[in-house]
């Protein structure tokens, strides 16, 4: 029946939509690498020492606990404190565990066995009891001062000790990255207590689903106190995404702003990461051997010989962070590097002496054909191997050490150098070592930008992969940049297949293809064996600032063999949209109900002239039309999009902006988005098919599910009949509301919202039961089902006695109904979190507290009390009914315009039109 009143090709339109949708999340959760970390081991059974808090500590946080991390013999021997390491404490983060410290704890043990514990780390883990932080963000201050007290109590275990820690590192998975950064807003907290700050897929920019006011105002007081008071903070924090494979947390959520050019603060994608090179998933971060044998290379790099701790100098923290995470040389890390070297045993072109071997190459008359050189080595060891010497002819004892400015690469290391910068040098010189049974290539070349670096435009936003750009290279070279054209903004996303043919090779050539973003460390490697055809996705994670110039490249590191030819994620705010065209549905089933309270009218009028045929036809548009047709109808995104539009556009005015603050009204949601780089043309229009898409379905699946449900009510319990007097009041009704609005004060606000849903649809579905034993019975009695109808009918028309329900009032009432539990199903979905964090929690408290869903239950309970016992026939000589249907279309565009980016404000804009409809049975 729901079928019956979509035509053909409004249900075509929806099925598209449902492929179109289905596409993107294959894209989504599917359309990226495979999972290539490593995995972790732990070499001994890992073991958890609880610490022991004190009393007054664990009874304010009695769900909550901190643990040490230990493996074998090193558990055992700190199970008697005093500790003697460097403390590091992990946070967990959404739902997370302690014992995720495990991996990266164990792995920084076997590198202090490696070198005989002369430095070694303690590992802290927070026990936060798995708390769902991402989506209720009510426990978010109660964390940050629980990690406060934790940071004195690890301290107090190194009292007394010669080189006693007065700071921690922290390490923070997700939302355990936000608290430590909450940690500076509070009052009492002093910044020195922490000394390093490394975050793994934590969301800085904004919360992925503000479903509470709790989360959106955390995020508002830390990053504002982060940006005001910029300056003051010292504290070197760096902050690691998962690139595309994190679809939990999008990486360009994890960028901390740029506040300064002498920020301490670091942003980076793992798959730009040197000697990581892979993205990785929201929970692989905390485990993917390549990052976290990174991690703690960068960790034993950081301490301070002296003081046997990790060094309190912040330009020694971003150097080594800046040689392990950003640009890895291929050498050890060194504070101060050498930049003179020896080079003994060098002589003119080539000589050998021992097992010392030196490649030259004279600069002077390069310069006058060439800009730039280029030299690649597979030798992979940390030894200083390219060298430039200063204004020598026939021999060179010392020269500049270029290493330091080569790059690691996944199977080589690489430099490239402008020879306008070097004008000192008079040779360039590659050392080479004689190692027995190794083999490997060098390689240098001489280039002239222009021949190496190609433009290649992008195709267009609306080719939808129709079209495709070619460029061949037909020189032979070791390295190209293909100059991506129009290329800066998230929504681009295109493929790039590099097909390379080559001559006169009989074993395969690894090739290299970095996608460098200029703009933001989020680069990415893939590796081919050529000849070969190589098809690299590219995509963007952070947007290309208005101010910047720079083009993003695609880097070829290539064989002089081989000739090469070159031919996204808004889930989040898709329930506002859903919302919204449900609420101009809602709006017209209203509408046409108003329209019949005019037609009944219209009909006395012409029974008194006696035209009943007309009169009939005119009493055919009293009744409520089916959810899916007024969907087809009424949900336009014409009647939305220009307001939103049109308002974003007039609060880039002076006056308009000052009287919308004195309106005291919220930021646009379109201008956050805006700010995160989430909007471009066309992206409301496309949200909005697929939010109608979604509320079609979803009103399909409520309409089965209610028919089901009814049939399973007559297969359990004895046919019931259609009221026979409506009462909006029943008897029970006043109890069962003042017994829900005590569950929702004593327990917690979205468990008293679902009991209400609960018996909402019950009601619904003995009404749905009702109708189908009275048109069974009409079907086994015809005439006396068509007396009956003409006795409801003498009873509707008369005012001397109560209201009486037909089978057709019945029906209207069903529409509408379908239409109400749409809009409060996607209002229990948005409060479930707070009420599963309520469950998890139940042991502990009894009371959610803070509770974001108790206002609403307050407002919603007796509403949906009232509508449950309302039926169409009641309303329609209502006089607030014309205001009631106007209702709709404006909390529609309020719902776009305010919610998209706030999930908690939705239901806001529910429950009014909600409340008018149910006080329509009584004006």
């Amino acid at each position: 029946m729901f079928l019956h009143s979509v035509n053909l090709w409004n249900l075509a339109f929806y099925a598209l939509m449902v492929f179109m949708a289905t596409l993107g999340l294959w894209d989504v959760f599917f359309g990226f690498e495979e999972n290539k970390c490593s995995m972790s081991y732990m070499f001994e059974y890992p073991e958890y020492q609880k610490i022991e808090l004190p009393k007054k500590l664990a009874k304010r946080y009695p769900a909550y606990e901190l643990y040490l991390y230990g493996e074998g013999s090193y558990a055992e021997e700190h199970k008697i404190l005093p500790l003697t390491g460097i403390p590091v404490l992990f946070l967990p983060g959404n739902a997370g565990s302690y014992k995720q410290v495990r991996s990266i704890g164990s792995i920084a043990l076997r590198k202090a066995e490696d070198i005989d514990f002369k430095y070694h780390f303690d590992f802290f883990s927070v026990n936060f009891n798995e708390e769902l932080v991402a989506l209720y963000g009510g426990s978010l201050q109660k964390q940050t001062k629980f990690v406060h007290e934790c940071i004195k109590t690890i301290l107090k275990l190194y009292k007394g000790q010669e080189f006693a820690p007065k700071s921690v590192a922290i390490i923070g998975h997700s939302m355990g990255g936000l608290v430590a950064r909450a940690l500076l807003t509070l009052k009492n907290f002093k910044q020195d207590l922490i000394n390093l700050l490394i975050t793994q897929a934590t969301p800085h920019v904004a919360p992925v689903m503000p479903l509470d006011r709790f989360i959106t105002d955390f995020y508002m007081t830390v990053n504002n106190y982060w940006i005001l008071n910029a300056r003051q903070i010292n504290l070197t924090t760096l902050s690691v995404a998962g690139g595309f494979r994190d679809y939990q947390v999008r990486s360009g959520l994890t960028f901390l702003p740029k506040l300064s050019h002498h920020t301490s603060a670091l942003s980076v994608v793992s798959s730009a990461v040197p000697k990581t090179w892979v993205s990785t998933d929201h929970l692989s971060i905390v485990w993917c051997k390549q990052l976290q044998l990174t991690t703690i290379r960068a960790f034993f790099d950081l301490i301070d010989a002296d003081t046997k701790q990790i060094t309190q100098n912040p330009k020694k923290k971003l150097s080594v962070l800046n040689h392990h995470f950003i640009r890895h040389p291929a050498k050890h890390f060194e504070e101060n590097p050498s930049i003179i070297s020896d080079l003994t045993g060098w002589c003119g072109s080539h000589c050998k002496e021992s097992d010392k071997i030196y490649f030259t190459f004279p600069l002077a008359n390069h310069r006058k054909i060439y800009t730039h050189v280029y030299c690649q080595s597979t030798m992979l060891d940390t030894n200083s191997w390219i060298f430039g010497c200063i204004n020598s002819t026939s021999m060179c004892r010392q020269g500049v050490d270029l290493s330091w400015k080569a790059e690691l690469l996944p199977t080589i290391k690489s430099l490239t150098l402008r020879l306008q910068d070097y004008p000192s040098l008079s040779h360039l010189v590659v050392y080479v070592p004689s190692i027995h049974g190794s083999k490997f290539v060098v390689d240098c070349e001489f280039f002239k930008k222009e021949t190496r670096s190609i433009q290649l435009p992008v195709t267009h936003l609306f080719s939808f992969g129709l079209s495709s750009r070619k460029v061949i290279l037909n020189t032979s070279g070791l390295f190209y940049n293909i100059e991506l054209l129009n290329f800066g903004q998230i929504y681009q996303a295109f493929k790039i297949n590099v097909v390379s043919k080559c001559s006169g090779v009989k074993e395969e050539i690894t090739s290299i293809y970095k996608l460098h973003i200029p703009w933001s460390y989020e680069d990415s490697l893939t590796i081919a064996q050529v000849p070969s055809t190589t098809e690299i996705s590219v995509k963007l994670h952070i947007a290309q600032p208005e101010n910047d110039s720079h083009v993003a490249l695609l880097k070829m590191y290539t064989s002089s063999d081989c000739q090469y030819e070159v031919v996204r994620f808004h889930g989040g705010a898709l329930p506002a949209y859903v919302i919204s065209s449900i609420l101009l549905a809602y709006g017209g089933q209203l509408y046409s109900l108003f329209s019949a309270g005019k037609n009944d009218i219209t009909c006395l009028v012409l029974n008194y002239c006696e035209f009943s045929i007309t009169c009939n036809f005119f009493k055919s548009l009293g009744h409520c039309l089916e959810y899916a047709t007024m969907l087809d109808k009424e949900a336009k995104p014409y009647k939305v999009d220009p307001f939103v539009i049109m308002t974003k556009f007039l609060l880039g005015y002076k006056w308009f902006k000052e009287l919308w603050d004195m309106l005291l009204l919220p930021e646009l949601d379109a201008i956050v988005l805006t700010s995160q780089s989430m909007c471009f043309p066309l992206v409301s229009l496309i949200l909005f098919l697929f939010g109608t898409c979604t509320a079609y379905w979803g009103g399909l699946l409520s309409s089965t599910s209610v028919r089901l449900l009814s049939s399973l009510w007559l297969a359990l319990k004895r046919p019931s009949e259609l009221p026979k007097d409506i009462k909006i009041i029943s008897p029970d009704l006043p109890i069962l509301t003042v017994v829900l609005i005590i569950v929702s004060w004593t327990t917690c606000g979205a468990f008293a919202i679902l009991l209400t849903y609960l018996y909402y649809v019950c009601k619904v579905v003995h009404l749905q039961a009702s109708l189908t034993t009275f048109k069974n019975s009409q079907t086994v009695n015809p005439k006396h089902s068509r007396r009956s109808e003409k006795k409801s009918n003498h009873h509707k028309d008369s005012t001397a006695h109560p209201l009486r329900l037909s089978a057709s009032d019945a029906e209207d009432s069903l529409r509408m109904h379908s239409t109400v539990i749409n809009l409060l199903t996607w209002t229990v979905l948005l409060s479930m979190p707070s009420l599963i964090y309520w469950l998890k929690n139940l042991r502990y408290y009894f009371k959610l507290s803070p509770d974001p869903c108790k206002p609403l239950a307050f407002i919603l309970i007796p509403t949906m009390a009232l509508l449950g016992n309302t039926y169409t026939v009641s309303i329609k000589s209502s006089k607030l009914l014309k205001t009631t249907s106007q209702f709709p279309l404006p909390l529609a565009v309020g719902v776009i315009a305010f919610g998209s980016a706030h999930l908690y404000r939705v239901p806001c804009f529910v429950f009014i039109p909600l409340l008018l409809h149910a006080l329509c049975n009584f004006m």
